[in-house]
């Protein structure tokens, strides 16, 4: 490949790596960057490609909580560490509604869901509703329940909060609404505080992340035989280690910012961006 077409991968590298985390969808970004730039590589490898890379935004998440996710000490005695593995009990019950639609349907929504005028307008519906659910928290201080205190701490998550959780995660199925979005704002929803939604979120990331890029390795292999030449290893890894950096910057910046601010700033940038791209492909 020439030089132009590695640009093109560090810069796909650097929007998975900035949108994984904040609430505007980076499946719904990488598609339309796709859209605007066109890597010369065949449809089975992009279709790959643009769910692997997301392997290199998990791995960020495990280098900054490490400690908290993993269940075994050896720090002076091995021991395991049973609300560790609690946790990971509360997110694979999380997983478990957008984890089985997407397996039985996964063809489906990437013949019918996966366009540019659909993430447009999602990106714009969702953006208001991100508006619209600040405003009804900001009026009620932060608690939508009326006789339960917002969950102030991780370990604090019951598994019928995790259910519900996961249940706003299938919302992100649908290319352009946000899997991060959908999994804070229905954790702010149930009780959460914004920081434990997260942190919940970014946790619940790794299986569903992790188990999306195998499904679409599995494809590929079935498709191609897992042929892959030097130039698309080299795509794969590039990109994935551009994800892997950016996200370990966005993460901190996210964590530092939903301390002191909503998320109205990303319902308006949606918005925005939605109606600027809905204009361009249906004009």
């Amino acid at each position: 490949m020439d030089f132009v077409e590695w640009l093109k991968v560090v810069f796909l590298g650097l929007v998975e790596g900035i949108t994984e985390w904040l609430p505007i969808s980076s499946t719904g970004h990488m598609i339309l960057v796709d859209e605007f730039i066109k890597l010369r590589v065949s449809e089975e490898f992009k279709a790959m490609f643009l769910v692997v890379i997301q392997l290199g935004a998990i791995l960020a998440v495990v280098l900054l909580y490490f400690k908290q996710l993993w269940p075994f000490s050896t720090k002076e005695k091995y021991y395991i560490k049973k609300d560790t593995f609690s946790m990971w009990f509360k997110i694979l019950t999380a997983c478990v509604p957008a984890g089985v639609i997407g397996i039985l349907f996964d063809d489906e929504i990437d013949a019918l869901l996966m366009k540019p005028v659909i993430v447009a307008v999602m990106l714009v519906v969702y953006g208001v509703l991100f508006i619209v659910i600040e405003r009804r928290l900001k009026a009620s201080n932060g608690q939508l329940l009326k006789s339960n205190a917002p969950i102030a701490d991780i370990s604090q998550i019951t598994y019928k909060t995790a259910l519900w959780i996961g249940l706003f995660q299938m919302l992100a199925l649908i290319p352009g609404t946000s899997r991060s979005g959908a999994t804070i704002i229905g954790g702010m929803l149930v009780g959460t505080s914004r920081a434990v939604a997260a942190e919940f979120t970014f946790f619940l990331a790794v299986p569903v992340m992790a188990g999306a890029s195998l499904i679409k390795l599995l494809k590929f292999g079935m498709e191609t035989g897992f042929a892959l030449s030097g130039d698309e290893i080299g795509i794969l890894v590039t990109g994935m280690l551009v994800a892997f950096l950016v996200s370990i910057v966005v993460i901190r910046f996210l964590m530092s910012y939903i301390r002191k601010h909503n998320f109205v700033v990303f319902g308006w940038y949606r918005i925005v961006l939605g109606i600027i791209l809905l204009g361009y492909f249906v004009l």
